[in-house]
């Protein structure tokens, strides 16, 4: 049910302009959120999201426009004096400090003494009250991405904001757990008067959990309505000003996408692929760190030709298994193979020169090296090509990183460009053609569409389905059901280390693979 408007919103943003050089990144926007209300705000990258979040959270300073909380005019010309109004935010990117533990990083900001006790008790009853549980003693370079979104969360809902931004917050939850969050969130807002803007992608959460949306795009807003109002198409075609195909583009808009009839997705949960070739073979890996299990026992096997998705919550072994695949774990059991032929993990380099290429999980932290130029990283598994006996052939690199930003459309200023300039969705591409530009037999590809629009997302899928049909076993990390379903034949699910169950994407429901999730039989 939608609230009532009430005549004084809690907040208002009125013409809030900002522009960067000639780049206007908010025009004029005007946005209108009530008490006891989850305001939906929905846009590519580059809409205009993060520059009106910075206005609204003290970040950046407004060319201009007026805010308003609760009928008052503000400033905001601070984080600090955003926070002593009650508004807080949850961002997609962290902002933690990894050599902290949990609680001293929920601590940061805090005045006067501190007490150690108290912080644990504030930190175990936003835990207790949100489903979010965490151990305050760890420390966050121990902890896997989801966890260390769930310490973002607590941070900010220990300083009991009277409206909470949260940035994409369920990236690393089942939909069950989603379901319980936007309960709580909903409830909350109901009963103790805030309010909630939901910056997310996933159109079919937006329709479930907000009361209003407004759309942004190119900086201006381009639509708002009462969400019950609304439907996906319409949704889908106000963000990107197109038409849009819920069979083919669903699942980057965060919906299910529609089986076809005709659909020849694999049937039984041992399919191997192009002529029951198998292009990686996991068996028996283990990893154990600190006397727990991080990995145990996890067989795997992925087909040529075959898209097989390894799902679950994060912080359940996926990122370990991706740090194994990328040669930066050895495991203390187990063997991997490559197209039949053992790999040597003692080895470094092994298992890219047996023809595994990989996508990070983090492209920033493994992907590419954003200082070095955009030809740089595009040929650093290609330094045979482009070397002579003691240095790099410039003309031979440059022509190898053309022919693959023109194959994979990297949309860059110069070749010598560093890699930092480019947009999130053509740094992940760099990073894709760079890893199938060899003797590419497999691909792992760890959450690869995270922090891309819809338009990279779309192609990102192109790409790792042009791929398998041209042989390549790929393997994808993800946390996203809808893409999991769009991209699968096999979807395996990983819980507490361990491979729960595997099922064929045509009998796998939200339920069941939850229930996997869960660690329970299916």
């Amino acid at each position: 049910m939608t609230p009532t408007a009430s005549a004084v919103p809690i907040l208002e943003l009125r013409g809030i302009t900002k522009s960067y050089g000639a780049v206007t990144a908010c025009d004029a926007v005007d946005l209108r959120v009530d008490a006891g209300e989850i305001h939906g705000l929905l846009g590519e990258n580059g809409a205009g999201k993060s520059s009106l979040m910075k206005v609204l959270l003290g970040l950046v300073r407004r060319d201009a426009g007026r805010v308003l909380v609760r009928g008052e005019e503000v400033a905001l010309d601070s984080p600090q004096e955003a926070a002593e109004l009650g508004i807080g935010m949850v961002h997609q990117h962290f902002s933690l400090i990894n050599g902290l533990t949990v609680w001293e990083n929920v601590a940061l900001g805090d005045t006067g003494k501190v007490n150690r006790a108290a912080i644990h008790a504030d930190i175990a009853e936003v835990c207790a009250r949100y489903g979010l549980p965490i151990d305050p003693d760890a420390r966050v370079d121990t902890l896997s991405a989801g966890e260390r979104q769930r310490v973002e969360v607590v941070k900010c809902l220990r300083r009991n904001p009277q409206i909470l931004i949260l940035d994409e917050p369920t990236s690393v939850l089942t939909q069950a757990e989603s379901q319980e969050l936007f309960a709580m969130l909903g409830r909350v807002v109901r009963e103790e008067g805030r309010a909630v803007i939901l910056i997310s992608h996933k159109l079919a959460e937006i329709a479930q959990a907000t009361h209003k949306v407004t759309v942004l795009r190119k900086g201006k807003v381009a639509f708002r309505a009462v969400t019950a109002d609304t439907t996906p198409q319409l949704l889908a075609r106000q963000m990107v000003g197109r038409e849009v195909s819920l069979g083919e583009e669903a699942a980057a808009l965060g919906l299910v996408p529609q089986q076809h009839a005709d659909d020849d997705t694999a049937d039984d949960d041992t399919a191997t692929g192009e002529e029951g070739r198998i292009a990686l073979h996991l068996a028996g890996i283990t990893v154990e760190q600190g006397g727990v299990k991080l990995l145990d026992s996890v067989d795997l096997t992925v087909g040529a030709g075959e898209i097989v998705a390894l799902y679950g919550v994060e912080g359940n072994g996926q990122a370990m298994l991706g740090d194994v695949l990328a040669g930066l774990v050895v495991p203390g059991a187990g063997t991997v193979e490559v197209t039949g032929n053992p790999v040597d993990l003692n080895r470094p380099g092994a298992l890219s020169r047996a023809g595994l290429g990989i996508v990070p999980e983090d492209r920033h932290q493994s992907g590419v090296v954003l200082d070095m130029s955009v030809a740089e990283n595009l040929t650093m598994k290609s330094l045979g090509k482009v070397s002579g006996r003691f240095l790099l052939r410039r003309r031979a690199m440059l022509a190898e990183a053309r022919r693959l930003a023109d194959e994979f459309n990297i949309v860059t200023p110069s070749l010598d460009a560093p890699v930092r300039s480019l947009s999130g969705g053509n740094q992940q591409r760099v990073v894709l053609a760079r890893e199938l530009s060899g003797d590419t037999s497999v691909l792992v590809a760890a959450q690869p569409t995270h922090g891309l629009d819809v338009g990279a997302i779309e192609d990102m899928y192109a790409r790792l389905r042009k791929a398998s049909a041209e042989g390549v076993g790929v393997l994808l990390i993800s946390t996203e059901f809808e893409e999991v379903m769009a991209l699968a034949t096999r979807i395996a699910v990983i819980s507490a280390g361990r491979i729960t169950g595997a099922l064929p994407v045509a009998e796998a429901t939200p339920e069941r693979l939850g229930m996997l999730v869960g660690g329970e039989a299916a």
